[in-house]
């Protein structure tokens, strides 16, 4: 197989100065069943940085949101499966990459993050109290309608009550308390409509968690797109991610089975019952270099009882592995770096060094599949060079997780293919800008 050009290591500052001087294809419509991904920082975003960052502020404040992020999805593997429509207080407050969207008729357009961890859609609907973006207006749709407190998807929302005769629930989580109310109108995906889409319409917002954006989940449950758009999409989708220092910021999300890669190797998708939604895969061994390491089996193995295992997820950056298999791939790093050349830590990462080195390569080692990482998704670099960290870390001290996360900066520049009916994941090289 062709392998694509590597770029040179990742630069996480983001290159702020640069963005700031570009003017990408904001307005760019979207063709067919593909959508452009944006990442949050994007030129196109509004909700990048107000003021550039130094690099190390960022590295910190990605590092804290994926701690977050982390706990959010132990604490969905530590509970009994519910189908929620606002989950995760990482994803709602920071999401990583984002699509745009066109919700009623004549359509609005709504930038919504894309979630794999998550099941349902939600955005903020006019009149919402303590909500920062551009709402949803309701009123102004021909197609929109509120759905009954009889209707059976209100029984899959978290703490469902009946406001009139419309179905409303209230969340909390964090510092932050929303609620809302659940409603169905055509959602507009690139050019397909996809009528009688049930989501979430915030009605209010409290605390310092606030959503700013809507969410669209990518999850496997009743309430997810690949559900309410089974006969459209058929259950498949792919995306490509793009580097943070692309200059435009653009990959692409691409719906259904039409035009998805050929020339892709894929691994068994596993079902947990107790969180249906994630998409769990079979890592059995990792590779630094040319050697596999060793890894205690239970580190690596899937249990549906614990939620253990590994899964593929949009929302967190940095791939995190429980701690016995994250000290064996940290260590044979080190070694093959050089027992002699000194370890410095930033934060979470615990192995940078401030002299230039040669990488070795990583490799995720799947059931029927392998991908060897590139240098840009091991690495993170200081703008200046002056520091290079191992761009992973084992679960946060304060998480205890059983979750092994292959993250999106791993997953960048790769187009990762789900293939739920024939429950399968598949990952080949793009190049994804």
């Amino acid at each position: 197989m062709k392998i694509p050009f590597l770029f040179t290591p990742l630069v996480l500052f983001l290159l702020f100065s640069l963005a700031q001087g570009l003017n990408p294809k904001c307005d760019a419509q979207d063709h067919g069943s593909t959508l452009q991904v944006f990442h949050v920082f994007s030129p196109c975003s509004p909700f990048r940085p107000s003021k550039p960052m130094s690099w190390e502020e960022s590295v910190l404040q990605l590092q804290a949101k994926d701690q977050a992020r982390m706990q959010y999805l132990s604490s969905l593997v530590a509970r009994k499966s519910v189908v929620p429509i606002a989950s995760g207080r990482q994803i709602i407050q920071s999401p990583t990459y984002i699509v745009k969207a066109k919700i009623g008729t004549p359509a609005q357009t709504l930038l919504m993050a894309m979630d794999t961890s998550n099941d349902a859609a939600w955005v903020p609907c006019t009149g919402c109290v303590g909500c920062t973006s551009t709402p949803f207006a309701p009123a102004k749709s021909t197609t929109f309608r509120y759905l009954g407190c009889g209707a059976p998807q209100c029984k899959q929302v978290p703490n469902p009550t009946c406001s009139g005769r419309a179905c409303a629930f209230n969340l909390t989580y964090g510092s932050s308390t929303v609620a809302a109310k659940l409603v169905r109108d055509t959602l507009t995906l690139a050019t397909d409509p996809v009528p009688s889409y049930t989501f979430g319409c915030i009605q209010k917002a409290t605390g310092s968690s606030v959503p700013p954006q809507g969410l669209l989940g990518l999850g496997r449950g009743p309430l997810s797109l690949l559900a309410q758009s089974q006969n459209l999409y058929q259950s498949t989708f792919s995306y490509c991610l793009p580097s943070f220092k692309a200059l435009n910021f653009t990959g692409s999300l691409r719906l259904g089975p039409v035009a998805q890669p050929k020339r892709i190797k894929f691994t068994p998708l596993l079902k947990n019952p107790r969180r249906s939604s994630l998409y769990y895969v079979n890592l059995v061994a990792i590779r630094v270099g040319r050697r596999i390491v060793d890894i205690p089996p239970a580190a690596l193995a899937f249990n549906p009882t614990t939620g253990a295992g590994t899964i593929f997820d949009s929302g967190t950056v940095f791939t995190r592995l429980v701690e016995p298999a994250y000290t064996a791939v940290r260590n044979e790093f080190r070694r093959r770096v050089g027992r002699n050349i000194p370890v410095t830590s930033l934060g979470g990462f615990d192995t940078c060094y401030t002299v230039p080195i040669v990488t070795p390569t990583i490799t995720f080692m799947f059931s029927g599949m392998n991908v060897t990482l590139p240098p840009d998704n091991i690495l993170i670099h200081s703008t200046a060079g002056s520091i290079t960290c191992l761009a992973m870390a084992a679960a946060p001290d304060n998480v205890n997780s059983v979750l092994n996360v292959i993250a999106n900066m791993q997953q960048q520049n790769h187009r990762v293919l789900y293939d739920v009916p024939n429950s399968r994941l598949g990952v080949a090289r793009e190049l994804c800008t």
